[in-house]
């Protein structure tokens, strides 16, 4: 039952992460990786509430870890974006915009997770 979970979810996050890039795309510059990085950022906060309400404390909702956790945020998120839009940009000579793109992404990264753990 599991690998259905997974499945629906990583689809669903895979459609989430297409319609970001599309509605992102229209709307930002070329030069920073924009959707990828929205889409990696509420991924890291749909993962850190889902961690926290389903997993820590309403324990026992195990079919929510496969589907949204791991399925959808998994889908949703895309550290292989993340790396060929950085190693594109260090191609190109962004040399600049490479490093703020790894330094923001990683660090934005965190920075949700720990302030929706003081939140939560």
């Amino acid at each position: 039952m599991n690998y259905l979970l997974v499945f629906l979810g990583g689809g669903l996050g895979s459609l989430t992460r297409y319609w970001v890039g599309l509605y992102v795309g229209r709307w930002t510059p070329v030069t920073f990786p924009w959707a990828t990085f929205i889409s990696n950022i509420l991924a890291s906060g749909i993962l850190g509430v889902i961690m926290y309400l389903f997993v820590v404390k309403w324990q026992g909702q195990s079919w929510i870890y496969p589907l949204l956790a791991v399925g959808f945020c998994g889908g949703f998120s895309t550290f292989s974006s993340f790396s060929y839009e950085t190693v594109n940009l260090i191609s190109t000579g962004n040399y600049l915009i490479a490093t703020l793109n790894v330094l923001i992404s990683v660090v934005s990264g965190i920075a949700v997770l720990l302030f929706l753990q003081r939140i939560l």
